[in-house]
């Protein structure tokens, strides 16, 4: 008997020892996982509704099991509680209020009871290797790492990582590449997700940070901080576009990347199969950087449209094509580059444009001021394109523009002056014909012709205004145009193609998120002052 017991303390631990090897997991945890299912099994035995705890020696393998009780002076529950006489049987000076420990002979486990403790054991450390791989890659997001593939299921590879798995989404995988079970593979961690079925490790080869941490791999300069890479834009398996900065003045940062006959940029086109990387030295003048990104086209005037975050770019006839690049890739790539939305343009469409602008300007000037049209083509050329820049400039810049002096310059304002004042008059008038509330004009930053177009939007009342969210007030409208070489027999024609998401209802306006969040909360006003009337009204006496 004694020999059996000996055995059975041996292969306890031998268990435990090799469970927690195997799992790489604590050896307390599997032993803690042990006497839990060595407690159900016990319950199991003696009823469930005892107390019954156990306890396994991590060192020699002993098992205690024992029942405890609480000693009263008139026992309710048979189970869990016993009377002063039986309490002092059990432990001598026994007093009521003491908790009691009555020991039990060990517990012969059945088929049943042993299968029943083997889940415990198994869920219990499962859970705990949940936790560990949860806490070693919870802070290793934007890693670059290595493992193997294990499968791929309905497109999503799964990896692998040696302690836990992770999973390249279809969408995070480079197009065209085709994976193969045990084949190693380099991916960066981009986030990890305690769920219910262990943590979820997403990794991604098609991030552009992947490619930023593969050329700090290949490039010492990258790893020490003396080149930084401040902005990367890529089309997976395709073509990247990289900004590059040097820290030190007498080190070339594209040189650098590129290394000895571009060994450093090959090794990182060859882990992301053949994708062409264009690098590019960063600027911090927008202009410059432009230029930069949308090689190797050739730029001839970039214009900077700083509210609306919408770049200008005009190029040579024959330099179209290659700055548009197939299928707007070239384009594409610099506009998220850049963080702005590009528009690629000829000179002769510039040319277009700036006479339609020019014209459209001097025939309002011409119109709105009651001028000749060489006046109102004077103000255009001298840069003037609002009424309000007439109205409100010094009036020492007007007198200074050449044919004119303070008397004429007097008269413009003025006259300029009346024209803004019709103008809101008649936006008034529009705005009262659609209903919308005066209350509305009493608000901040609404202009009449912002609450013209709130009321053919439907929001007519403070209410209306009120409901609706920062977003969906002053959210700008997004245009994305591509431009697309179609080749036809004998011609190549270019068409432009517009995709627009619907913006806020003031978007076109350019409020600042700030101003959008005053507006709402100015509408809502109303909403809480009415809130100490209604609980007045609750509160009133009924009248006798």
């Amino acid at each position: 008997m004694a020999s059996a017991i000996s055995a059975n303390r041996a292969e306890l631990l031998a268990i435990a020892n090799a469970v927690a090897t195997e799992k790489m997991i604590d050896k307390s945890i599997v032993i803690e996982a042990m006497e839990e299912a060595i407690q159900k099994s016990a319950r199991n035995r003696y009823g469930a509704e005892n107390d019954i705890r156990a306890k396994l020696d991590p060192r020699t393998g002993d098992l205690r099991l024992w029942r405890v009780v609480e000693v009263v002076e008139v026992v309710e529950d048979y189970f869990k509680q016993v009377d002063l006489k039986q309490g002092e049987k059990l432990q001598p000076g026994a007093q009521v209020g003491d908790f009691i420990v009555d020991p039990l002979p060990p517990v012969d486990l059945g088929r049943i009871d042993a299968q029943s403790a083997k889940q415990v054991i198994f869920q219990k450390v499962r859970d705990a290797e949940r936790d560990r791989q949860y806490d070693e890659f919870k802070d290793r997001a934007g890693e670059v790492i290595t493992g193997v593939i294990k499968s791929v299921e309905f497109g999503h590879v799964i990896v692998n990582l040696g302690r836990a798995e992770g999973v390249i989404r279809r969408d995070q995988q480079i197009p065209r590449e085709v994976p193969r079970v045990g084949e190693r593979v380099r991916a960066l961690i981009m986030k990890v997700e305690r769920q219910n079925r262990g943590p979820q490790i997403f990794l991604s080869r098609a991030h552009p940070e992947f490619m930023k941490k593969l050329f700090a791999q290949e490039v010492p300069e990258i790893y020490d901080g003396i080149i930084t890479i401040m902005a990367a834009a890529r089309d997976p398996g395709s073509r990247a576009k990289i900004g590059v900065i040097s820290r030190d003045s007498s080190i070339d940062p594209v040189g650098a990347c590129v290394g000895m006959k571009g060994s450093r940029v090959q090794a990182v086109v060859q882990e992301l199969q053949g994708e062409k990387i264009d690098i590019i030295p960063w600027s911090e003048d927008t202009a410059t950087f432009v230029v930069n990104a949308l090689q190797p086209a050739t730029v001839s005037r970039v214009v900077i449209d700083e509210e609306e975050s919408r770049i200008e770019v005009v190029v040579p006839d024959d330099q179209l094509s290659l700055a548009i690049g197939r299928r707007g890739q070239n384009v594409r790539l610099a506009s998220s580059l850049t963080g702005s939305a590009i528009d690629i343009m000829t000179e002769a469409e510039a040319s277009e444009k700036r006479q339609k602008e020019f014209a459209e300007r001097s025939k309002m000037f011409e119109e709105e001021l009651d001028v000749d049209e060489t006046l109102s083509q004077l103000l255009v050329a001298e840069g003037f394109s609002e009424l309000d820049e007439v109205a409100y400039i010094d009036i020492s810049e007007l007198a200074a523009i050449e044919g004119f002096d303070e008397e004429l310059g007097q008269e413009l304002q003025s006259r300029a002056t009346e024209a803004i004042e019709r103008r809101e008059e008649a936006l008034r008038t529009q705005r009262r014909d659609l209903g919308v509330e005066d209350a509305l004009a009493d608000i901040p930053h609404l202009t009449e012709a912002m609450l013209v177009t709130l009321g053919k939007a439907s929001i007519k009342t403070l209410d209306d205004l009120a409901d609706l969210a920062t977003d969906e007030l002053i959210a700008k409208k997004r245009v994305e145009q591509r431009r697309r070489n179609d080749k036809a027999p004998r011609e190549r024609t270019e068409r432009s193609e517009r995709t627009e998401d619907k913006g806020g209802v003031l978007g076109e306006y350019g409020l600042s998120e700030e101003q959008g969040n005053e507006i709402i909360m100015a509408a809502r006003a109303h909403w809480f002052d009415e809130e100490p009337q209604a609980e007045e009204a609750a509160h009133a006496e009924p009248s006798q």
